[in-house]
């Protein structure tokens, strides 16, 4: 049975296509639940959701599908920053948005809904599919998740990450290309050193471990998928070509920029969170570069920009939103998913 079989056949899904999952209120029920009723595997991206959120939204997806799909969470990451550096933050921040004529409110901990309580929904409500980033699962966690027949998907940057999560346990690793949109999922290492582009990066985690290898960035359509499978992929992750979808979640601005054509280009930048992340390039972006030395770690700096992405979002002013899209955005369609997943299976099955 090659990799593909064998992927899809633990997964329980029909077709080796993988919706990426994107945090921040994108991955919708109604998106995932079309994805998997499609044959593929739609993902909630909980990694911002409290953990009653994340247990209303496996419930909703349940009544939408009876197909698999998966649940992600966020690797907890430490981060420390003096009080005096919190400041200096919300002040290049008020600068760099000076048009919303905000006042930042220093962060203060916790900076993210509890992880543990976010893991012991996953546990209770039994996910047939859990996926990770931005670092290693804990054995315990590893072995509770085994326990309820749940399947394990971890995130790597690079060679190192894929066979640190294969000896713990995973059955399958996303190799995440440097034409991926949103967060690096780097954990060992810095983030700029990972950023292999995506054949490459499959072609190495490939001939590196034994467990499925899915790549992820730049794959918008079924001719790439068919090629990716063709170079020893098991199945692709996908995220950017679901973002412009009808049931995605994301700010109808937002959107639009996905949709224009007009001539954008997506950068990796830190400014938003403080993690490497790869979006549409505006004027907050561009501001944040003069401020480099005072953009926090992850999850503070995310913790400082929230209030500034609320408040831009509720004025429709894509300026100083986060978009986070892949290098190809441009391609995106304004269609259902389920009509996108129609067509990349066909795409694909005429590429085979």
């Amino acid at each position: 049975m090659n990799s593909t079989a064998y992927l899809i056949k633990t997964l329980g899904i029909q077709y080796p296509i993988i919706q990426a999952p994107m945090a921040g209120g994108a991955t919708t029920p109604e998106l995932i639940s079309a994805v998997s009723n499609s044959g593929g595997l739609g993902s909630l991206g909980a990694g911002y959701m409290a953990p009653e959120e994340i247990r209303d939204a496996i419930k909703k997806i349940r009544t939408l599908t009876q197909k698999p799909f998966a649940v992600n969470l966020f690797i907890p990451q430490k981060s420390h920053a003096t009080h005096e550096k919190i400041l200096q933050s919300c002040k290049s921040i008020e600068l760099s948005c000076e048009e919303l004529n905000l006042t930042i409110t220093p962060a203060t901990p916790p900076y993210l809904s509890s992880f543990e309580d976010q893991m012991r929904v996953i546990i209770e409500e039994a996910v047939p599919v859990f996926s990770f980033t931005f670092g290693m699962l804990d054995s315990y966690w590893i072995l509770a998740l085994k326990k309820n027949g749940t399947k394990l998907i971890g995130t790597a940057t690079n060679i190192t990450e894929a066979s640190l999560l294969e000896s713990s346990g995973v059955d399958a690793v996303v190799a995440q290309g440097s034409e991926a949109g949103g967060h690096r999922g780097t954990f060992i290492g810095k983030a700029e050193d990972s950023l292999s582009n995506t054949v490459s990066l499959l072609t190495n985690i490939v001939n590196e471990v034994t467990i499925p290898v899915i790549p992820a960035g730049g794959v918008i359509n079924g001719a790439q998928i068919a090629s990716l499978l063709k170079q020893r992929a098991a199945a692709v992750q996908m995220g950017t070509a679901f973002l412009a979808c009808v049931e995605s979640g994301i700010h109808t601005n937002y959107k639009k920029m996905l949709l224009s054509k007009a001539p954008l280009e997506t950068i990796l930048t830190t400014a938003f969170s403080g993690k490497l992340a790869r979006g549409i390039r505006n004027q907050f972006t561009d501001r944040m570069i003069n401020h480099q030395e005072n953009i926090l770690d992850y999850p503070i700096q995310n913790a400082l920009t929230q209030s500034m992405r609320k408040l831009a979002a509720k004025q429709n002013n894509t300026d100083f939103m986060s978009m986070w899209a892949g290098e190809l955005f441009y391609e995106c369609r304004d269609i259902s998913a389920t009509a996108l997943m129609n067509q990349l299976i066909y795409d694909l099955q005429m590429g085979q």
